[in-house]
C-alpha cells in the first residue's frame, strides 16, 4: 500500500520526492514545501503523515482509529494515517489532495500558477 500512495502523491503537478531523514522515511514536497511523508515499515509499520487543516484533523481522528496525531509533527495541523488497510484508498487519497491543496494554497500566487497550468 506504501508503493500505491507514493505513486498517488508523485502524481500530483510539481511534486518530488526526497530522503532527507534517512532511507526509511520519504519526503514528498510541491515547492520545496512538504505535504507528505510515507515511513516505509514493514506492513502494519507503514503509515502516512499529511498536513491537514485543525479542525478537519480533529473530525477524522475521531472517526477513524487509523488516524492518529501527526507522528513527530505538529500534532495541530498534521495527522499520521496508518496504512493497515482499515481506510479505503479513496478515503487516503482525499487526505492526500488535501495536504497538497493546503501547502498549494500558501504559495506564492506566481507559484501556484505554474502548478495550476
Amino acid at each position: 500500500m506504501t508503493e500505491t500512495m507514493m505513486n498517488y502523491c508523485l502524481a500530483k503537478k510539481g511534486a518530488v520526492k526526497g530522503y532527507p531523514f534517512g532511507p526509511d522515511t520519504a519526503v514528498i514536497k510541491v515547492a520545496d514545501k512538504m505535504f507528505a511523508l510515507l515511513f516505509e515499515g514493514n506492513g502494519e509499520d507503514s503509515r502516512i503523515n499529511l498536513k491537514c487543516d485543525p479542525m478537519i484533523a480533529e473530525n477524522l481522528r475521531e472517526q477513524h482509529e487509523a488516524v492518529k496525531p501527526g507522528y513527530h509533527m505538529n500534532k495541530k495541523h498534521w495527522n499520521t494515517v496508518m496504512l493497515d488497510d482499515s481506510l479505503p484508498n479513496e478515503d487516503i487519497y482525499a487526505m492526500i489532495d488535501h495536504s497538497y491543496n493546503l501547502v498549494v494554497q500558501k504559495l506564492p500566487k506566481r507559484v501556484q500558477e505554474t502548478l495550476s497550468e
